[in-house]
């Protein structure tokens, strides 16, 4: 189910302050999404705020609760109607932070040294800001082709927000851009993440007679050495030099078993972490893992539980042909390449959309306490973004 408002340029909402002002009105509004639920917040107040401004510019606003989340909204507004047209797309959502470590307030816009401090600027609620700055210019024109300004929800937790457009099969378009922090330089593709539980369960006993258990622990010993060679077989078969790490990596991350040294371990879990290159599935990767494993468990008469800590993120990769990709190193002067992060990218992708990821700031800002959007960011991506809306839409 969705809300719905269609207004004209004249009679909507309140009509968007200056970059600064929406930036300020962002941050002070908390929208932290996280596993804890004593640190998770509604994103509501932060969709409603960009609809309002968005109204004023002549967007139809569609507010789309995501299911089985309460509190959790995204947001598509759209200028303009027809096939086609061009997203700009972010998350609306924050990580937690560290009051102890912030020299201001994370919910205070805070300018100094020639950049804008608090929660969100650089990941990425400076992103809107810049992009309604951008799209006032199609406000009130015909527009050949829609534009979208389109705003997920949990994008730094669970990613159900994306999740859930792919689900609704919204929205409709053929090329987006994705505002994450990349220093204005186009990127075509990503790694994805997986992050999986294997656990052993066995039989309990005294150490001095092996016949009395079954060892989960050693079950486990066996099972990381197949992790292993199944690591090594993918980084001899997948190779991609656009990453600095040229190789799907796996990563042993937790491990927990056992209580006491004359106990046979009865139980033993691990947590590992595993980054695929693009055109390597998800799905395919848990199915080879799980081959390996299942004997083991069979032969040491274990019982076995395997799955994802998380839904995961898949690889992402857009073609260097693209005609997305070709116009924004044009407009840029820089070649597409890779990041080592995550995004929504996959499930835009997945929508039928082409799909690149640039935007202000820099990674190296996000998720880091006195987060901030360097002001020499701020023209240069209005710019940026105006020649993509005239390229596209106007």
């Amino acid at each position: 189910m969705s809300t719905q408002s269609q207004n004209s340029p004249a009679h909507a909402g309140t009509v968007p302050p200056d970059i600064r002002s929406m930036l300020s009105q962002l941050v002070a509004i908390p929208s932290i999404s996280s596993a804890n639920p004593d640190w998770d917040h509604s994103n509501e107040p932060v969709v409603r705020l960009l609809a309002e401004w968005l109204e004023a510019l002549g967007f139809a606003n569609e507010i789309m609760p995501v299911p089985g989340m309460p509190g959790k909204y995204n947001l598509i507004a759209t200028l303009g109607s027809g096939p086609g047209g061009l997203v700009l797309s972010g998350h609306t959502d924050t990580v937690p932070f560290d009051d102890q470590r912030w020299q201001t307030d994370p919910f205070r816009l805070t300018e100094k040294n020639d950049r804008l401090y608090g929660l969100g600027t650089c990941d990425m609620k400076g992103f809107f800001a810049l992009a309604i700055e951008a799209a006032r210019d199609a406000a009130g024109r015909t527009l050949k082709q829609p534009l979208i300004l389109l705003a997920t929800a949990d994008e730094e937790s669970s990613m159900n927000g994306a999740q859930a457009l792919v689900a609704a099969g919204r929205p409709k378009a053929r090329y987006a851009v994705i505002g994450e922090p990349t220093g204005l330089r186009p990127v075509r593709m990503h790694k994805g993440i997986m992050m999986e539980r294997l656990v052993f369960e066995g039989q309990s006993g005294h150490s001095s007679d092996p016949e009395l258990g079954r060892s989960a622990l050693e079950g486990m010993h066996e099972a990381m050495t197949e992790l292993l060679a199944l690591r090594a077989g993918w980084q001899d078969r997948f190779r991609n030099p656009h990453f600095r790490v040229q190789v799907p990596t796996l990563n042993l991350g937790c491990i927990h078993g056992g209580d006491n040294p004359n106990r046979i371990c009865g139980r033993c879990e691990l947590h590992f972490d595993l980054r695929p290159l693009p055109g390597m599935g998800m799905e395919e990767l848990r199915q080879d893992i799980l081959t390996r494993l299942q004997p083991i468990a069979q032969s040491r008469e274990l019982s076995l539980t395997f799955e994802p800590l998380f839904d995961g993120v898949p690889p992402f990769e857009t073609a260097a042909t693209a005609d997305l990709v070709k116009l924004c190193e044009k407009l840029t002067g820089h070649t597409a390449s890779s990041v080592a992060f995550a995004t929504e990218a996959p499930w835009l992708q997945q929508l039928g959309i082409e799909t690149l990821v640039m935007g202000p700031g820099s990674i190296d800002q996000a998720h880091q306490p006195d987060e901030y959007l360097a002001l020499s960011q701020l023209d240069p991506t209005v710019n940026l973004l105006k020649k993509l809306i005239r390229h596209y839409c106007l």
